[in-house]
């Protein structure tokens, strides 16, 4: 199902696909902010999740940064969050089970909402899913020098640049915009992710999940041996298999 709401900057898209009533999923594609579209959500693991466990995965045709930078993704993403949790009656989602999630910029963003509905109020989310995600605006041990499949540092600068714009290599950045500067991690959903030892985002990934357990979240990532940026798209291969049953077991007691 296709649906239009009116988002921060105009008419907005939503795929939503529906599997029976119970947990809402709020799925965010990746491209590094620049690239990608809320079709992607069919070959995600939002939608398995949702087909799973019988839900509904809503996917944002939210903002790319080539034609409107930061906060204009964050905004829309909020919008379609907000647009669930009012309509939740309507769409069959329970609104004790909201979820967010995503893949790389996806998974970014999913962090980044998860803070903002936390300091409004509006919303409450009961799990977050960011996965390997695009969350620190400078470079760590791994994002630095990276030539990994998939993405790499080259890329990762041209996402952060465009999403950024007079913000990219400053001190002014909010953790709205690069999750990883936050300060505060508590109130935040419990989390789960997964990511490969070889990709950019191994170390901004760990460092979250260590930020959010500091703080008294549940939290937990597993680390595959690889070097691909959205590994867990190869479906046929051992890493992408277990980060499938691992998703799974990880998040049963917040669909069911």
């Amino acid at each position: 199902m296709r649906r239009t709401i009116e988002g921060p900057g105009g008419k907005m898209k939503l795929i939503i696909l529906r599997y029976g009533k119970g947990p809402g999923i709020l799925w965010i594609h990746g491209g590094g902010y620049v690239l990608g579209m809320a079709a992607m959500v069919y070959y995600s693991m939002g939608r398995m999740l949702a087909k799973q466990y019988g839900g509904i995965v809503v996917s944002p045709e939210y903002r790319l940064a080539k034609k409107a930078p930061y906060p204009a993704a964050l905004e829309d993403c909020y919008a379609a969050l907000k647009y669930m949790y009012d309509h939740a009656d309507e769409l069959g989602i329970d609104k004790n089970r909201i979820i967010v999630g995503g893949e790389s910029a996806g998974g970014g963003l999913a962090a980044a909402i998860c803070q903002y509905a936390r300091d409004k109020g509006e919303v409450p989310i009961s799990f977050q899913i960011p996965l390997y995600p695009m969350l620190d605006c400078e470079d760590t041990d791994s994002s630095r020098d990276n030539h990994g499949h998939g993405w790499n540092t080259k890329q990762n600068h041209w996402g952060w640049s465009l999403y950024l714009r007079d913000l990219y290599g400053t001190d002014h950045v909010s953790p709205y915009a690069s999750p990883s500067r936050a300060t505060d991690y508590k109130g935040l959903p419990p989390c789960y992710t997964y990511v490969e030892d070889g990709e950019p985002f191994y170390d901004e990934t760990r460092t979250y999940i260590r930020n959010l357990n500091e703080a008294g979240i549940e939290a937990h990532v597993d680390v595959f041996h690889g070097n691909t940026h959205g590994f867990d798209y190869l479906f046929w291969t051992e890493n992408a298999k277990k980060a499938k049953q691992n998703l799974i077991h990880a998040v049963e007691k917040y669909m069911r």
